[in-house]
């Protein structure tokens, strides 16, 4: 969970690794999340961003800020996006890519001991065909703009999601 430093309206950005991270990747990125929210500033100002940054689950780099505090500018996303990508080359993992989606199709899996499945918009149509994606089945929606939404609603039953459409033609 992010720090509780952020406040239940702060903005939250999620970046969904292709893979789980390894522990040793967990250890070596920590630092570095860390040094990234401590020196993120707003248009340049000397004042950092009341920040905080985390993976979830092994494969889910969460971001968030309290724009109350101090608000993120465009440069300031930039920043944030350019680090994501940095972050990921190092790592030798995608972090940008929106292509797939992230379930718990296991439920034993929310304490993140089991790696979320990513399909694709084809093999989730194929995957609720087969009955193994369910609208009960917990969907990671990586849109969640508030830290209160990611407490609440992430992950989140699928069919009340916007996929909701998917079980609705099946």
């Amino acid at each position: 969970m992010l720090k509780s430093v952020l406040a239940a309206h702060a903005r939250v950005w999620i970046y969904q690794a292709a893979r789980p991270l390894t522990e040793a990747e967990l250890q070596w990125a920590a630092p570095r999340l860390a040094a990234f929210v401590a020196g993120w500033a707003s248009h340049g100002q000397a004042l950092a961003l009341a920040a905080t940054a985390e993976f979830r689950h092994r494969q889910f780099l969460v971001i968030g800020l309290d724009e109350q505090a101090a608000g993120a500018s465009g440069c300031s996303i930039d920043a944030s996006v350019r680090f994501v990508q940095e972050l990921g080359q190092a790592l030798g993992v995608e972090l940008l890519d929106k292509s797939r989606m992230a379930f718990l199709i296991d439920d034993d899996a929310r304490d993140g001991s089991v790696a979320p499945s990513l399909l694709t918009r084809a093999e989730l149509r194929a995957a609720i065909a087969a009955g193994q994606v369910r609208a009960d089945t917990p969907y990671f929606n990586n849109t969640v703009g508030t830290q209160a939404e990611l407490a609440a609603h992430w992950p989140a039953p699928a069919g009340e999601t916007w996929l909701r459409s998917f079980f609705e033609r099946a």
